[in-house]
């Protein structure tokens, strides 16, 4: 099972990260190991020696079918539901990889740095429309809907299946809208699917 994740897939959240303002040519992708999933409410333990790590929020699909080189007008066919997840990154390290021009998958892919939520299925649901958002302690701090993503979940599929086969059961993070920030010890935070909550875990 493979963990596949765009970077800078909302406009909004690629500005305030670096200011980019344009569309790139193609999607940014990286990827996290299976041990960085955390799923079934279980605590998000913060690793000390890590510095700052930020909460993303993003919604997250399955895939349910083995496919190699999918067009995107056939993309649909391969997963079959969905969910809020946190891509959780150490964002001291990963801006010092930057700096250095190092590749920075280790800031993305430590244990516990994929928590999932509850999964719905995909007929329920406008893929191109899903408005989602996290909250911590009850306040909301990001909000989004898969209308804004720059590449679109089939486009995203058609991509990354040129390069590597999509199995059953791989996870595809789509990237996070503006509102990322610093996680703290203590909190509570819980990811909605329009008002469906999906997801629900602590910080220790």
């Amino acid at each position: 099972m493979k963990i596949i994740a765009v970077g800078k897939n909302y406009a909004d959240h690629a500005f305030e990260f670096d200011g980019t303002v344009s569309k790139p040519a193609a999607p940014m992708i990286f990827m996290k190991p299976d041990s960085a999933i955390i799923k079934n409410g279980k605590h998000f333990y913060v690793p000390d020696f890590l510095g700052r790590v930020d909460y993303e929020a993003e919604i997250v699909v399955r895939i349910n079918k083995l496919g190699k080189s999918i067009p995107a007008r056939f993309a649909h066919r391969y997963y079959d539901a969905v969910t809020v997840g946190i891509d959780f990154t150490a964002r001291d390290m990963q801006r010092g990889f930057i700096e250095r021009g190092e590749p920075w998958e280790l800031s993305k892919g430590f244990d516990g740095s994929a928590v999932l939520g509850e999964f719905r299925p995909v007929e329920s649901l406008d893929v191109n429309n899903i408005a989602f958002s996290l909250a911590i302690d009850g306040q909301t701090v990001q909000q989004g809907n898969t209308s804004q993503m720059l590449f679109s979940v089939d486009e995203i599929i058609a991509f990354i299946s040129r390069f590597c086969t999509l199995k059953t059961g791989d996870l595809i993070f789509t990237g996070t809208p503006a509102g990322a920030g610093p996680v703290s010890i203590g909190t509570h935070l819980k990811g909605f699917i329009g008002d469906d909550k999906v997801l629900d875990f602590h910080v220790r």
